[in-house]
């Protein structure tokens, strides 16, 4: 995968309007999480419909609770590994919301300042699939190479940053797995 003026040359580019300036242009770590809407339902089109505030409230009742959020990640990785970006890289996505990282004995709070966030379309109990792994590992690969100060290190989950209000990607996201991916270079199981 390569990175082309903010933008995963792989995805598919799905436009959201929740995003800004990064204040400071930094881009140094990121964000995982998971996503399933509704809630442990996968495939169909309401996370980019949540992503873009087109969200129905009316086709189903969780969607009325969450109609008028307005949030964004960078990227989504499907079940079956396709690969969706609804920010440019270079822009503020607005995906961490309230959250703290003590970041090189620093406390930083506004995480989405410096942070690239990337869904998994899953749930906190529901295996993520090979497909997932191979496209976030190469992912990963392409903002590493791309943004230097990203490290494997500067890979954190959503429920470590916010671990009074989050639990994704949840104990069913495998982190040995994908650390053995980005440390062998690899993006499928051996």
């Amino acid at each position: 995968m390569r990175i082309d003026n903010g933008r995963l040359a792989e995805a598919r580019q799905v436009p959201s309007p929740n995003h800004d300036a990064r204040p400071t242009g930094e881009i140094s770590a990121v964000v995982l999480h998971s996503i399933s809407l509704p809630p442990g339902v996968f495939g169909g089109d309401a996370i980019e419909r949540l992503f873009t505030n087109r969200l129905d409230p009316e086709a189903h009742a969780f969607f009325r609770e969450i109609a008028g959020l307005r949030v964004s990640a960078h990227l989504l990785v499907r079940r079956d590994g396709t690969c969706v970006q609804f920010v440019p890289f270079t822009a503020r996505a607005w995906h961490a919301g309230r959250s703290r990282w003590v970041d090189d004995g620093r406390v930083r709070c506004a995480l989405n300042d410096f942070t690239v966030g990337i869904e998994l379309e899953g749930d906190e109990v529901t295996p993520y699939r090979e497909a997932q792994y191979r496209t976030l590992a190469a992912a990963l690969r392409a903002l590493m190479a791309t943004y230097p100060a990203i490290t494997a290190g500067r890979i954190t989950s959503h429920a470590h940053i916010a671990p009074l209000r989050k639990t994704d990607p949840g104990f069913a996201f495998d982190w040995a797995y994908l650390r053995r991916c980005l440390a062998a270079g690899e993006t499928s199981v051996s």
